[in-house]
């Protein structure tokens, strides 16, 4: 069954989760290429790590319909903004990528956070 005939994925539940699966594949690939950058990507790298861990579980979340997916919504939501500020600082294709990518997942997930 296809997470977009889960009876409790509405619109914006369905939107919300492929946000957090988008923007989990970004900061995987920006994470990795990061990796090959040297020290000064660090912070980059690891912001990356923690928004595609966060966003995924809450992908999860979402899809097996917790009681608490609101919380991590907002934790989520929190990693998308920090890390898409600091990808924003960086001109690496990755790094624009994600910054491009995360403020949607953001907004998704405090939408989310709040119903």
């Amino acid at each position: 069954m296809a997470l977009q005939q889960l009876e409790h994925a509405d619109d914006h539940m369905q939107e919300c989760i492929d946000n957090c699966l988008e923007a989990a594949q970004a900061c995987e690939w920006c994470a990795d290429e990061c990796a090959g950058e040297g020290e000064e990507m660090a912070r980059c790298l690891r912001l990356c790590r923690d928004v595609a861990d966060i966003a995924s579980l809450h992908a999860r979340f979402m899809a097996r319909n917790s009681g608490y997916h609101g919380e991590l919504g907002e934790l989520c939501a929190d990693l998308c903004e920090e890390c898409a500020e600091e990808c924003e600082q960086h001109d690496h294709d990755h790094c624009q990528a994600c910054a491009e990518i995360l403020p949607k997942c953001a907004e998704s997930c405090r939408e989310m956070a709040s119903a």
